[in-house]
């Protein structure tokens, strides 16, 4: 396992500290008028997102964590648990509910998704930034509301309840951005 040192800090780094895994989150130099130079570090643990704050001293060293991130296709849901195929290996990762978190709203059978993997087992993922939903179901559009910036809620195949404009209806195909949970546009068939 390799290590950091203070001059390789950066925010996005990925490090080890007491068998867990971090990511840098926020890293600031700080010279005081004398005395060695401090980095004072904000990291985010990647299995309990916990926050910490360490302060390093100029010439100290940190391991770097051993993380992987993969690309892998959603299979399906199991109970708690969602199946994750790799793309390159055929291999199936099993990922809990608490680790995927809200981003089961955007899962669909087969959606490419990035999986991060420490030691080996899967940590956490992230979806596409963008994907392509069917609306299930929504209220009917009122006539006269052409307005741009009239919404409704509507329930996506997925199960995930957004708010589109109003002339978007029933059974069309929507792009909706995974970042936000916002409608981007209307897809064509």
């Amino acid at each position: 396992m390799g290590s950091y040192n203070t001059s390789d800090f950066r925010k996005g780094l990925r490090v080890q500290i007491e068998g867990d895994p971090y990511i840098m989150i926020e890293c600031n130099f700080v010279k005081p008028g004398k005395g060695q130079a401090l980095y004072k570090c904000k990291l985010r643990n990647l299995l309990r997102g916990t926050v910490l704050d360490r302060t390093y001293k100029s010439g100290d060293s940190i391991d770097s964590a051993d993380i992987d991130e993969i690309d892998a296709q959603f299979l399906y849901r199991q109970g708690d648990a969602f199946v994750f195929m790799c793309n390159e290996t055929y291999e199936q990762y099993e990922l809990s509910a608490e680790a995927v978190g809200d981003h089961w709203r955007f899962l669909k059978e087969g959606f490419v998704c990035s999986l991060m993997l420490h030691n080996g087992q899967p940590i956490s993922m992230t979806p596409p930034n963008q994907v392509v939903l069917r609306i299930e179901y929504c209220e009917p559009a009122a006539r006269g509301n052409t307005s741009t910036n009239l919404t409704k809620p509507v329930k996506l195949e997925t199960g995930a309840e957004i708010n589109v404009p109003a002339f978007v209806d029933q059974g069309e195909l929507i792009r909706v951005d995974t970042r936000t949970a916002e409608y981007v546009e209307r897809v064509r068939e």
